[in-house]
Parts: C-alpha cells; structure tokens; sequence
C-alpha cells in the first residue's frame, strides 16, 4: 500500500521559476488562513479528482492574529490559497512548474514549462494553467466553476497549447482538475 504524500504549504516559501520565495510565503499563509477557518489540521486529506485521482496529506505553519489580519479579505485569500494548492500540485501530479504569469486579458492566471529544462529550453512555455478557489460549495457550485474556468480560457485557444484548470474547495477539501487539451489532442 502507498503511502499518502505530503503537500507542505510552507515549500512554497522556497519559491519557483515564476514565484519569488515571498510570494510563496504569502500564498502559503493565505492556505493557512483558508484551511483553519475551515476548523482543518495540519495532516487534513485533500482530495484531487478530474483529470487525476489522488490524495495528499496538507501541512502548513500555524495561523497568528497577525496573519488573520492581514488576510481579512475572504475572497483575495481564497483565490491566493487556490494558487499555492494548484502550484504543488501542478509539481507533484505533472513534469511541468510555473514558469510566468500571464498577462490580464489571456483567459488563464500561468505558463507551466517543464520541471527538467536539461530536456526543453528553460522557460519555455508548454501548457496554460487557470485557478479558482472557493471556500465552500457544494459539488455542483465546483463542477459550475471548472466549466466556467474551462471555457474561459478560450480566450487563447489559439496558442494551440493545452491547460489545466484546477478549482480548490476548501471546507471538504477538494481540487479538481480539467485538462484542456491541444489541437493535437495531447495533454502533457
């Protein structure tokens, strides 16, 4: 039997090809922020179902008064929260990493390139990822919210490029995952 993996918020601090280690930081603490109010512990099961079917065991630091006052907008810390779930598990699940943010406008938040640029030109964009977060809802409202995400990044369609679309819940917890696919019907 395999063991469940760990997925520690607080990785995010050492940052990635697009994430500085303060955003990474940030984020992590807006994860914090999303998982506590939900009366989670640290060791919480996420569940990640849609284009892969795994489970992960989350961890983060412990939540300060300070830290709930600088997270004191819901729906900004949801959507940070989101970022920081979706980046490690872009890692984990993918051979792909965050490599830029994408500009207003795309119809996604990121360009994923590969985790082994010994293999690709570094930041060579290979995939388009769109995130949303939801601090409660039900199945239906995260199913709504991945066809919504999903047909939001049409936008760049043209780009002729696949993505991924992950919706994070965070009162179950729960992701799932949409892969769009490319015009040569691959999803990396």
């Amino acid at each position: 039997m395999s063991q469940i993996q760990i997925l520690n918020l607080q990785n995010l601090s050492q940052g990635l090809p697009a994430i500085t280690p303060a955003f990474g930081a940030a984020i992590a603490e807006a994860g914090a922020i999303c998982l506590t109010d939900e009366a989670h512990q640290p060791g919480v099961t996420l569940e990640v179902e849609g284009e892969f079917s795994a489970a992960f065991k989350l961890d983060w630091q412990p939540v300060t008064e300070q830290t709930r006052r600088c997270w004191n907008d819901e729906e900004y810390t949801t959507e940070q929260a989101a970022y920081g779930i979706a980046f490690l598990l872009i890692l984990q699940l993918t051979n792909l990493t965050v490599i830029e943010r994408s500009r207003k406008g795309t119809g996604f938040d990121y360009w994923l390139g590969s985790q082994n640029s010994a293999t690709t030109w570094p930041f060579e964009r290979m995939a388009r990822l769109e995130v949303s977060g939801i601090r409660k809802g039900n199945r239906s409202q995260i199913n709504a919210r991945v066809k919504l995400k999903t047909e939001q990044t049409r936008i760049s369609d043209a780009q002729g490029l696949p993505a991924y679309i992950i919706v994070v819940e965070f009162s179950r917890p729960i992701s799932i995952i949409g892969a769009k696919q490319n015009p040569e019907g691959t999803v990396l």
